[in-house]
């Protein structure tokens, strides 16, 4: 079986990689293993093999070579470390990462969550908001049977 790379040599290394369910199968010899850091588990660049291999090549033939202003960082430094160099490298390699982060996760936009125990607190702030409010523009209308209903609502959530 011949090397995906150069296309000459025999493979001597087989990797398989999973994306969207889909198995793909790369086929590589000693020479092009050790120049992609396979063989060394610390120098291996798994953002290499994300973006495909040979990928690096690609871009270099492509002529500019696009860097971050802010440290300087290319992106054929985040493709041999898997990792930016600063804040503005996500700016500046947007157009990449957006694509890179859809396949490793679910989007491109960190959401976050609230924890279990938060969400009662978050619920019922927002609720006293509501009820305080409320209350003023009862007062205000001289409403003062609901605003005594109100005010009653806000004390049970006090308590709470």
């Amino acid at each position: 079986m011949q090397c995906d790379v150069c296309k000459t040599n025999q493979a001597t290394v087989f990797l398989t990689q999973i994306v969207d369910g889909k198995m793909q199968k790369v086929n590589l010899c000693d020479s092009c293993s050790k120049e992609k850091g396979v063989t060394d588990p610390t120098g291996f660049a798994l953002a290499d093999l994300l973006l495909g291999l040979g990928a690096a090549q690609e871009m270099e033939r492509g002529g500019t070579v696009q860097k971050c202003p802010t440290c300087g960082f290319s992106q054929a430094d985040f493709k041999k470390t898997g990792r930016l160099g600063c804040a503005n490298c996500y700016t500046t390699f947007a157009d990449g990462l957006s694509t890179l982060l859809k396949g490793m996760h679910k989007g491109n936009e960190h959401v976050g969550k609230v924890p279990a125990r938060m969400v009662k607190t978050i619920e019922r702030e927002s609720a006293l908001k509501t009820l305080q409010r409320d209350l003023k523009k009862a007062v205000s209308s001289e409403d003062y049977e609901t605003a005594a209903t109100l005010r009653d609502q806000i004390r049970h959530l006090d308590v709470e």
